[in-house]
């Protein structure tokens, strides 16, 4: 089915309206063509369509219609709202209409053990020296085999400022102040990233494979349990933005999303350190249309389209080449672009044991149904 759009864009929401139409925005500048990517192939595919199965605010109208009017092929993509519901859609064997899906950086190693992505072939690839150093280099994929990084951005707090007088500036405030933000409080519905940053919290690594420590995170977040709303990653941005909520763990490109609707809010990354994700764009082997996904990939590695995409959707580029074609009040936006000094004490999301992936569950469901 088509998806949908709606104004309030977001890393991590269903989408609301029609896409449709056949026009976009010239590309013409950027250089790159079709041919660059097999044109006869594409032509020569019985499909005429791409269907992608991304995270909500990775796609609107315009990409989709200057895509279209480029190669002449249609897009329709579904979206999901987690990593979680996205792999289980393929384990359950109901993925087979998808040529491209977006999985974030530490799915990427678990679907390549699990042999659901096709290795890329780089020569069909236009633009990614573009990308930089660090997201050709990935743990997670490393040298881009299976993966092209598509954003990339930071996990913190947004808060009402009028609201909350003494700003946060680390996790410990949520436990600090538990009191007086009860039922006001969001955290996300993802258990690395909820874990994680209570044990950065306790002192300890965001990827902790210690029991004890992964022990201790969930003790800490029975004692916060009684002053959260609820557990979502989507659903509190009306709230905060109405006044409803203080202030909810959120991703960065999500927070700059609802700071330019309430210029109240204000957003916070925790001094002890977050994780630094990143979205990517695989081509799994069931893939239908393989000639369309590597001309997507080509296409969203451009620079021209991928600043153009941040100046919409507000997420942070890893295209390099992009990145200077910002302006700069996006290329300054802390929140978007934080300084290496914030970086260097966070952490990426790592892959873990199946053991150790095991505990978490284990205990992220006691937490989250008691």
């Amino acid at each position: 089915m088509l998806s949908r759009v709606h104004s309030h864009r977001s890393r991590r929401r269903f989408l609301k309206g029609a896409i449709a139409g056949a026009s976009g925005f010239a590309l013409s500048s950027c250089g790159w063509t079709l041919a660059k990517v097999q044109t006869e192939e594409v032509a020569q595919n019985r499909s005429n369509e791409l269907h992608i199965y991304t995270w909500s605010n990775y796609i609107d109208q315009e990409l989709v219609n200057s895509f279209r009017e480029k190669t002449g092929i249609n897009v329709i993509f579904d979206i999901f709202d987690s990593n979680e519901t996205m792999l289980a859609t393929f384990q359950a064997g109901k993925g087979g209409i998808y040529s491209i899906i977006y999985p974030s950086d530490y799915k990427v190693s678990q679907m390549i053990q699990l042999g659901l992505l096709s290795e890329l072939d780089h020569s069909r690839l236009d633009g990614l020296t573009n990308l930089l150093p660090r997201f050709q280099h990935s743990v997670h994929d490393v040298g881009n085999r299976y993966s092209v990084p598509v954003s990339w951005g930071t996990t913190g707090l947004v808060y009402n400022s009028e609201k909350i007088q003494e700003p946060p500036t680390d996790w410990d405030y949520l436990w600090q102040n538990k009191e007086k933000l009860t039922r006001r409080i969001t955290l996300m519905n993802d258990v690395r990233e909820v874990m994680g940053a209570t044990l950065r919290s306790l002192g300890f690594s965001y990827n902790s494979t210690n029991a004890d420590e992964i022990k201790k995170a969930f003790e800490r977040l029975q004692e916060l349990k009684g002053a959260i709303a609820t557990f979502t990653t989507d659903a509190w941005r009306d709230q905060i933005i109405a006044g409803d909520l203080l202030i909810s763990m959120c991703y960065s490109a999500d927070a700059v999303s609802v700071i330019n609707q309430n210029k109240k809010l204000k957003y916070v990354i925790p001094k002890s350190g977050t994780s630094i994700w990143s979205d990517t764009m695989v081509i799994p082997k069931t893939a239908p249309n393989r000639d369309a996904a590597y001309a997507w990939m080509s296409f969203m590695l451009q620079s021209d389209v991928a600043a153009k995409v941040t100046e919409r959707l507000f997420f942070a580029t890893p295209n390099l080449a992009a990145f200077r074609r910002l302006p700069q009040s996006l290329r300054s936006n802390v929140s978007l672009f934080p300084p290496d000094a914030q970086i260097s004490r966070s952490e990426s999301i790592a892959p873990v044991a199946k053991s150790t992936l095991e505990l978490y569950d284990q205990y992220w469901t006691r937490l989250t149904s008691s």
